[in-house]
C-alpha cells in the first residue's frame, strides 16, 4: 500500500481549505459517530450537515490535511458545499494531530465515512464524492485509485476532488471522475508532478498505460502556492523550505471549478448559466 509518511510528516502547518464568504443559506451541522466505539479499535466521528428537504441528496465527504483542523474545514468548505444543496460530512481523522506515519491508519477513513452516509435516509448512496486537501487529497485519490483499497470496498464513491495532493504518490489509474486543483507555484505538491500523472508519465518521463482509467481533470491555478485557499495565510509562511500563501483569485476560481465539477458528476447536468 502506498503511504504518505514522508510527505505528511512535514505538513504540520498546512491548513485545511477555506473559501471565505461564498455561501448563502447553510444547513446546520451536528457531530456524529461514524462507527460504534466498541466496534472498532479507532473511533471516528465527523460533522454532518443535512439538507432541510424530503428525499435523498447527493453528498460530499470532506477530508482535512494532516494538521487535523477538521472544524475549520467544515466552517469554510463544508458550509459552502452544503449551501449548494449537498449533504456534507467533514471527517475528523486527526489522530491527535500527529502526522507521523498516519497515512496507513487513515487509508480506510474515507470509506468508513462513505459506509456511514449510504445508510442515512437523507443521502443518495449512488451519489457521494470524496473531497480532500493536501494529505486529505491523497486520501481522496487513494480511495478511488484502482487498487486494493477501492476494489475491496463494498460501497463506491461517485467522484473525487483533491486540492494540492502529492501527485507523485500515484502510479495507477482512477476509477471515477477526478478533479485535481494545484497552484502553479506550489513547490510542495507540484503542478509538474500532477501533469505527469494526468498525462500518463511517471517521475522519469516514461509513458505508462492510462487507458483503463477514467480521465483526470487538472486545473493549475496561476500565481498560487500551496494552501492557496487558507485565509489565515494572507501573510506568507515559509515552512521547511516551502512557501504557503493564501490567494483570493485562486480560491474564487477553485470554488467555481468545484461547484461545476460536482454539478456535472453528481447531478449529471451542466451547471446553469
Amino acid at each position: 500500500m502506498k503511504t504518505f509518511a514522508g510527505f505528511a510528516a512535514v505538513l504540520l502547518l498546512t491548513l485545511a481549505g477555506a473559501v471565505g464568504s461564498h455561501a448563502n443559506a447553510q444547513p446546520s451541522g451536528s457531530v456524529v459517530e461514524l462507527e460504534s466505539p466498541v466496534a472498532t479499535s479507532r473511533s471516528l466521528h465527523g460533522l454532518l450537515r443535512l439538507q432541510n428537504r424530503t428525499g435523498a441528496s447527493a453528498a460530499v465527504v470532506l477530508l482535512h490535511s494532516c494538521n487535523g483542523n477538521w472544524r475549520r474545514l467544515d466552517e469554510r468548505w463544508g458550509r459552502v458545499i452544503a449551501s449548494w444543496g449537498y449533504v456534507t460530512l467533514t471527517v475528523d481523522s486527526s489522530l491527535n494531530s500527529n502526522c507521523r506515519n498516519a497515512a496507513i491508519e487513515l487509508a480506510q477513513d474515507a470509506y468508513r465515512a462513505l459506509d456511514f452516509l449510504v445508510k442515512h435516509p437523507a443521502v443518495d448512496p449512488a451519489r457521494v464524492a470524496a473531497l480532500g486537501f493536501s494529505q486529505g487529497g491523497w486520501l481522496a485519490m487513494s480511495s478511488v485509485e484502482r487498487g486494493i483499497i477501492e476494489q475491496t470496498a463494498t460501497n463506491k464513491f461517485r467522484a473525487a476532488i483533491a486540492f494540492y495532493p502529492p501527485c507523485r504518490q500515484f502510479k495507477d489509474t482512477m476509477t471515477v471522475p477526478t478533479l485535481i486543483l494545484v497552484g502553479e507555484l506550489d513547490d510542495w505538491s507540484t503542478a509538474g508532478e500532477c501533469r505527469s500523472l494526468v498525462e500518463g508519465r511517471d517521475d522519469y518521463g516514461i509513458s505508462r498505460d492510462v487507458a483503463p482509467g477514467v480521465p483526470i481533470k487538472l486545473i493549475v491555478l496561476p500565481g498560487a502556492y500551496h494552501s492557496f485557499d487558507s485565509p489565515n495565510l494572507t501573510t506568507p509562511v515559509n515552512f521547511l523550505g516551502h512557501h504557503l500563501e493564501f490567494n483570493q483569485a485562486a480560491t474564487d476560481q477553485s470554488v467555481a471549478a468545484l461547484r461545476e465539477f460536482l454539478t456535472v458528476t453528481m447531478d449529471g447536468r451542466e451547471k446553469d448559466k
